[in-house]
Order: structure tokens, then sequence, then C-alpha cells
């Protein structure tokens, strides 16, 4: 009996291991696609990348700056950013700059919200992402109107809206520490 179980279990772990390794490339691929596919979407256009590691002061994981360059001058920054203060956990962004601070473009990379509300921050979804295009964190308070920005909340998932705002807030942070927003 012992040994059936442990022959049973073997097969299996040893089947899921294939499985994993068979999976990991092609997963890997799609993630770095749909970043590339991001960066295009939140910034103007460009002939050159420059990403940079940039840890904010808050003391948080490093953000990927992508300094997007078009003739030798900086026409953009496309930062990969991330907020923990998510309903349902961690929420990836992507966030497009200009060179004076104004904000270009958002991207949703990953989140676990909730299907209906929480979902609603990413831009096939609703029109919440389009109050940030054009605007300037320096002086466009990233704050729901809940807690005194200029924000609108998603309706019913008001958590959500205020993560979505501190992850392009932390974005604005490092592009300003590593001298973008002039």
């Amino acid at each position: 009996m012992v040994l059936v179980l442990l022959s049973i279990s073997l097969i299996a772990s040893f089947s899921l291991g294939a499985v994993y390794n068979l999976t990991k490339e092609p997963i890997a691929k799609a993630q770095q696609a749909k970043k590339e596919a991001a960066i295009k979407q939140v910034v103007p256009e460009f002939d050159q990348l420059e990403p940079v590691s940039v840890t904010p002061d808050d003391g948080g994981d490093p953000l990927t700056i992508n300094k997007a360059m078009k003739n030798g001058e900086v026409v953009g920054y496309a930062v990969e950013t991330y907020t923990d203060k998510g309903f349902s956990g961690r929420i990836l962004l992507m966030v497009g700059f200009l060179p004076d601070g104004s904000i270009v473009n958002t991207a949703v990379l990953k989140h676990t919200e909730t299907p209906g509300l929480g979902d609603k921050m990413d831009a096939s979804k609703s029109a919440f992402p389009e109050q940030f295009k054009s605007k300037n964190p320096e002086v466009y308070k990233l704050k729901v109107k809940k807690d005194g920005g200029e924000v609108d909340a998603i309706t019913a998932a008001t958590i959500t809206s205020r993560a979505f705002c501190d992850g392009v807030q932390r974005a604005y942070d490092v592009v300003k520490k590593e001298g973008g927003s002039k």
C-alpha cells in the first residue's frame, strides 16, 4: 500500500515538474511581450530604450524606468511600478511620462482584483485611467476625491482606486528622483 502511494506521488511530482519546465519559457516570453506592448502604449514614439533600476525612497522593491529616446533626445519615461495596497494583492502597472512629468498613459500589467469591480482600473474595462492622461502629479493630487485628491474613484472599488493612485505616484516619484519632470 505504501509503495503504491509513493509511486503515485513520484509520478505526480515528476509530471508536475515536467509541465512546469515545458511552460516556463513560453510564459516568460508572453510576459515580456506584454511589457513591451505596454511600453509602446504609454510613451511617445521612440527608437531607443535605456532601462534603469531605481529603488524608491520608501525602500520598497526597485522599479524599472525605461528612458524612451528618439534621435538621442528623451521623449518620455515608461515606469514599471507596483502597489501592495490593492484589495486583493499587488497590482503591477506601466506608467508613461513626458519629460515635463505629465502622464502620457497607463497600462495594467497584472492584478488579482475583483472581476466586475476592481478590474475596472484596466482601460479595456472602463474609462477610469483616462482621467490620469495629460495630468502632472506635481500639481494634480493623485488621491481619490474622498481623500482630498482629484481622482474619481471606481464605484464600489475605492481601495483599488487608491492603490492605482499609489502606484502612479510611486512611478512619478522615481522619475522625479532620476531627473525627469523638469
